[in-house]
């Protein structure tokens, strides 16, 4: 058993944070002394290394309180696609340092935004929340993705990207995310995610159209390639649409 205040020098974590992890229920501790301080076991040392783990994969303490509490969690499935995870945000900052360094040897005018497409590890970061409370569509998605090379698989992503352009246009022509124009093409976004990623159940559809609109990268990459608006009428059309099947 551990103090707090040697859990927060082992992990790196301030005593006001394990504190508040306590109080919202995120990481009790093992037990109490009879002067009531806390103390934590190796139970709790894995919890927390679970969880800063997903801090550092920027997901919300909600999510990982829902996450590591799931009945379907784990352990070792969720370290490996957090290791593909990590695997691919080393890539970007090796893609990154490149850049800068190529932009040293060559000057300002080398105009290159490559580096800064985020949207894989973005799509990769939604479908690996959405399967990590679905354990089949996970393994379905990581073993299409084997038998895809790098160009095929950014392919696929720009023709997925390309089908919420419908999104945009209506958006910006103020249509109602409940007409039949905009169900039919939820339709056509959940049928090509089935076709070529994995089975899109309208549980994990409902997760992934309310990632589209939720204003992070994932909104950004939409509204970017899209047009201003359309990952929020993605989310409301994807809502209506599932609504009403």
């Amino acid at each position: 058993m551990r103090t707090v205040h040697e859990v927060s020098e082992l992990a790196g974590v301030s005593i006001r944070t394990l504190r508040y992890y306590d109080r919202i229920g995120l990481l009790r501790p093992a037990g109490r002394t009879e002067a009531g301080y806390r103390m934590y076991d190796e139970g709790n040392l894995e919890r927390l290394q679970q969880i800063l783990l997903l801090r550092e994969l920027e997901f919300s303490l909600k999510d990982i309180g829902e996450i590591l509490d799931s009945p379907n969690f784990d352990r070792r499935e969720a370290l490996r696609q957090q290791i593909g995870l990590l695997e691919l945000r080393r890539e970007r900052i090796e893609q990154l340092i490149d850049l800068a360094s190529g932009l040293m040897e060559k000057g300002v005018g080398t105009m290159s935004f490559e580096a800064f497409d985020t949207s894989r590890i973005d799509e990769y970061a939604a479908q690996a929340r959405a399967a990590w409370g679905d354990g089949p569509e996970w393994r379905e998605y990581e073993e299409r993705r084997r038998g895809r090379t790098a160009e095929g698989e950014r392919a696929m992503g720009e023709e997925l990207m390309g089908l919420f352009s419908p999104f945009g246009r209506m958006a910006a022509e103020g249509a109602d995310p409940t007409c039949e124009e905009a169900a039919k093409q939820a339709e056509r976004i959940q049928d090509f995610i089935s076709e070529h990623f994995y089975t899109c159940s309208d549980k994990v559809f409902l997760q992934l159209g309310r990632s589209y609109g939720s204003g992070g990268e994932f909104t950004r990459n939409i509204d970017a390639a899209a047009g201003d608006g359309a990952g929020a009428f993605a989310m409301h059309a994807i809502e209506a649409y599932l609504t009403g099947k």
